[in-house]
């Protein structure tokens, strides 16, 4: 049976750190292996949840398959972007998380594809009652409660019928953060005011990673000289990402830790 544990070794293979630990975390959720300095760096720039398996992750990797399946019928292309998280599912493996994840994304998707909100919140709604009832330790998990929050703020207030690209995708991480932000704060007692803009200027390489992370992954595993290609492509876009990471957390005055 194929475990996340074999591709991300794959990974390990192609990538320096901290790098392999970014690519695994975004795309499989495993703990970060990485310095503390790093890890601080990302709590202090707000990106710590790009790797922890959410639904923000799959919501964005949904988004960018509807929008390049655009050109189809509005039905098939929701088809094959629920076929997509759910070969995700699949290849991953059906853990706790992993469902959790992929339960969220498919909402938001769900949301954002036909812009019924009070349709999607009633969806919103039952899917906590079931999972109340099937799963109700899952409730405990800050993962669940994030991106209940995340699925919360696109539903409500990430929809625009701006043509603007960067006022769009401004206004989805806003509101992806509007209730995800206090959760953050109750749980860990900190505060990053770069957190948008760093958001904002990451959000579009995540789903790219997602996709050439698992060529890199699945092709790697086969051979190494097949997975090459892709994983050069990841280093590239995983270098922009350290790069954006390091910068910005050295301003000041932009984090604050309570105790």
């Amino acid at each position: 049976m194929l475990t996340p544990s074999i591709f991300t070794n794959v990974i390990n293979s192609y990538l320096p750190e901290p790098h392999a630990s970014l690519l695994n975390g975004i795309i499989f959720g495993v703990n970060l292996k990485t310095t503390k300095e790093f890890y601080r760096q990302l709590k202090i720039v707000g990106l710590l949840h790009l790797v922890v398996l959410s639904g923000i992750n799959i919501t964005l990797l949904s988004s960018m398959i509807s929008s390049s399946t655009k050109y189809l019928s509005k039905q098939l292309s929701t088809l094959i972007t629920i076929l997509a998280i759910i070969l995700f599912v699949i290849f991953v493996g059906p853990q706790a998380p992993i469902i959790r994840a992929a339960f969220m994304g498919l909402l938001t998707h769900v949301a954002i594809v036909t812009g019924r909100k009070n349709y999607t919140l009633y969806a919103l709604f039952l899917s906590l009652i079931f999972i109340l009832i099937f799963w109700s330790d899952w409730l405990k998990t800050v993962s669940l409660q994030l991106s209940y929050g995340a699925t919360l703020g696109i539903i409500l207030f990430g929809q625009s019928k701006s043509n603007n690209y960067i006022l769009k995708s401004l206004r989805l991480t806003l509101a992806a953060q509007i209730f995800t932000v206090p959760i953050i704060f109750f749980y860990f007692k900190q505060v990053s005011l770069i957190s948008p803009l760093a958001n904002l200027l990451v959000a579009e390489t995540i789903p790219v990673l997602m996709i050439f992370g698992f060529l890199t992954a699945i092709l790697g595993r086969i051979s190494y000289f097949l997975g090459y290609i892709p994983s050069l492509l990841c280093f590239g876009i995983l270098s922009y990402l350290v790069w954006v990471i390091e910068i910005l957390a050295k301003l000041p005055f932009i984090f604050f830790q309570f105790k």
